[in-house]
């Protein structure tokens, strides 16, 4: 019986109704504690991140803020305002003179100094009935890189690179410059980077200028903005190519030839220390300056190497070379400039036939005695070449009318010919002669013999050979 009344108890159960007598158990004492500190922790970290949110907040609205106002200045609405703003613009006069250092002046292409000017809308040069304080930043290089001409104040001024924790500003000089009353342009003094250019993203500055700060016009100046470009250390200098080089500069400075490289060794070795030294060589006889630096020098190098040295700066020096009955004067580079022969003065585009081949040879024999020369000053010259304006006050600057001379500039125009290194004796005479140096006077074809091209020969002058 007791069997049958327990099945039927089973039976009489429903699984799915919990059982009613049944108590919950109460919570033991360590979950309690356990809860208590959760939500403590809950409450602390939520005081620890309310500020950082606030933070993100508040900066995610002002960036709302700025865009939004960016917007409402580009407005059609504000056009006209805006183009009354701008309708006067700040300008450089140059382009900058390439590679910038750091710690070194920057100065306009060419070493022209660099100047800020103030034009009007079509680009003509304005003046104002009052100064104004001009200030130069650093911009990024990135600042409006697809050539875009126009930006609004607030562009510019987000684009301001500053300087790196610890370090001086980034430009250092003379960073202020007044444009006075009814002055139209002012040259800039002496600036500076004093920080290169690789820690930012773009690896490239600008140089700006604006109206500084506190300034009250009452109308928009737009800002002057620089090519980018890059600066670097200082360190870099000790290798820097010269644009334009200077005659006493060492030759490593023209360009394609390293320093301490290959051609650089073997100039040295035939004593072409100097710019100076290269050119001379390359007026008198060409030949033989292709010959000392090799056939690693191609035609491409040669032209590039050429032309920059051809941007010599010469200054005002000329130099003095006596013969019995002529005086001849000579440029740094030895280019012909004029002749005194028998008292009577020639300038360069006088001397013709024998009085040319004449000066030709002086030329060369001047080449082969040039640490015997008399060197002048235009003020010092013979009063003779004074009259006739063969020696002038000038700084010169070589210009690259031919590759290897002009007759107008300084006729001693040597044409280099294949094969131009055979030497043939003072007894022989040349089989193939376009197998020789030669050089045009007038319309005569004169060849050069060994005398002049051999490195051991007797310091006499050089014999001419006609065609």
């Amino acid at each position: 019986m007791a069997a049958k009344r327990s099945l039927d108890e089973s039976a009489g159960s429903d699984p799915d109704q919990p059982h009613q007598k049944q108590l919950r158990k109460p919570p033991s004492f360590s979950t309690v504690i356990r809860e208590a500190m959760m939500m403590r922790s809950y409450q602390t970290l939520c005081s620890a991140l309310e500020p950082l949110l606030r933070r993100v907040v508040q900066e995610e609205v002002e960036l709302v803020v700025a865009r939004a106002a960016r917007h409402v200045f580009r407005s059609p609405s504000l056009k006209i305002q805006a183009a009354e703003a701008s309708s006067y613009q700040l300008i450089f006069n140059t382009k900058l003179s390439l590679p910038i250092f750091t710690g070194s002046k920057i100065v306009g292409e060419d070493y022209n100094p660099l100047q800020i000017l103030l034009v009007d809308s079509n680009g003509q040069e304005a003046t104002l009935p009052f100064p104004i304080k001009i200030e130069l930043v650093a911009l990024n290089g990135d600042f409006l890189s697809n050539d875009q001409e126009e930006w609004t104040s607030v562009e510019f001024e987000s684009n301001i690179e500053r300087e790196r924790p610890g370090k001086r500003p980034l430009l250092a000089g003379d960073v202020l410059v007044t444009l006075r009353k009814g002055v139209a342009h002012e040259s800039i003094g002496d600036f500076e980077f004093t920080d290169n250019s690789s820690w930012i993203r773009s690896r490239n500055f600008r140089v700006g200028a604006r109206v500084a700060p506190g300034t009250s016009l009452g109308m928009r100046i737009k800002e002057a903005r620089t090519e980018a470009f890059s600066v670097k250390d200082h360190r870099g200098e000790l290798y820097k190519k010269h644009h334009p080089p200077y005659l006493h500069d060492e030759v490593w400075r023209l360009e394609r030839i390293g320093k301490d490289g290959a051609f650089h060794k073997r100039l040295v070795h035939a004593k072409i220390n100097s710019v100076q030294d290269f050119l001379k060589l390359s007026i008198v006889d060409p030949g033989k300056l292709r010959t000392i630096l090799g056939q690693g020098m191609s035609e491409k190098i040669w032209e590039v190497t050429m032309n920059h040295a051809m941007t010599c700066v010469m200054g005002n020096k000329r130099y003095v070379h006596q013969s019995p009955h002529s005086t001849l004067i000579l440029n740094p580079i030895c280019q012909v400039e004029g002749i005194i022969h028998n008292g009577q003065t020639y300038a360069t585009h006088t001397i013709t036939g024998r009085l040319r081949a004449l000066a030709e040879r002086m030329a060369l024999d001047a080449y082969c005695h040039w640490n015997q020369l008399e060197e002048v000053d235009p003020e010092n010259a013979p009063s003779g070449l004074m009259a006739q304006g063969v020696i002038e006050s000038r700084h010169d600057i070589v210009q690259p009318s031919s590759q290897y001379g002009d007759p107008d500039t300084g006729f001693v125009q040597m044409v280099p010919l294949p094969d131009n290194n055979v030497r043939i004796g003072h007894s022989d005479w040349p089989q193939n002669l376009s197998r020789l140096p030669s050089m045009i006077v007038g319309d005569r074809h004169l060849f050069m013999s060994d005398s002049m091209l051999d490195d051991d020969s007797s310091p006499t002058l050089p014999f001419l050979l006609e065609s």
